[in-house]
């Protein structure tokens, strides 16, 4: 496949954010070209790509410009952003009860389990970032975070507990032991735990990995498996239903 032209691909940027003028073409390219550093992929090639709409990823692309004007994002400036969301309000989404996203562009509009103010949400952003960066190479483009992200909101229930998954395991090794489940409890806790009231205890995390193990680990082998997290969630009435409300977020 051709590599896109200069111009071909500023028309592409300018699809998505519906900006584009005549009047300032010339003028808008001199000042784009010369700060972004990755365009992403046209506003049709996109569609097929992911379920969003054409309007949504408008949408999603103005928001993920304003906050990384080159294009993308490595994982300090991710953090840096994940942590402005939760202090300020910003719109955020709970995956009952271990997913934290924010939302990109997207106002204040309530959403499911969405209160928080957390402490220091630095090492679940870290988490975040790895399960955004599929490709592993440090930063994440504005396709990997709508491929994601149209994952977790339109995907099928099965997707969505496929990216959990991924999520929990960080090493990636196919399985979520204990150690991996606590680092990941921990740091959401980091993140909420001193502002919910009743405040949460500190041994809080531990027990909610020994209860997320007896669920789990039907086999009692120590580790969880992707069959046995997607069989246990099934049956979970609480998990599917804070899932399903996500149809409707965006």
């Amino acid at each position: 496949m051709r590599s896109k032209g200069r111009k071909e691909s500023l028309s592409d940027s300018r699809d998505l954010d519906g900006s584009y003028d005549q009047l300032t073409d010339s003028v808008e390219d001199e000042f784009e070209l010369s700060t972004v550093c990755h365009r992403p992929e046209g506003l049709d090639q996109l569609q097929e790509q992911t379920k969003f709409t054409r309007k949504e990823l408008q949408v999603l692309y103005r928001g993920f410009k304003n906050e990384c004007p080159s294009g993308i994002v490595n994982e300090e400036n991710f953090k840096q952003i994940y942590s402005q969301f939760f202090p300020q309000g910003g719109e955020c989404l709970s995956l009952s009860p271990y997913i934290w996203v924010p939302l990109w562009g997207r106002g204040s509009h309530s959403t499911p389990n969405a209160a928080c103010l957390p402490a220091d949400s630095s090492t679940y952003a870290t988490f975040l970032f790895n399960a955004f960066d599929t490709d592993h190479d440090g930063s994440v483009s504005f396709e990997d975070f709508v491929s994601g992200l149209s994952t977790i909101l339109r995907g099928t229930i099965d997707d969505r507990l496929n990216w959990a998954f991924n999520l929990y395991d960080l090493n990636k090794d196919g399985c979520i032991t204990r150690e991996e489940m606590l680092d990941i409890m921990k740091s959401i806790y980091d993140m909420m735990g001193k502002y919910t009231y009743p405040a949460m205890r500190e041994e809080a995390p531990r027990e909610h990995v020994e209860n997320f193990f007896q669920k789990m680990d039907r086999n009692k082998d120590g580790v969880v498996t992707i069959e046995e997290f997607l069989e246990s969630c099934q049956k979970d009435e609480n998990i599917m239903r804070s899932m399903q409300l996500f149809d409707s977020v965006i």
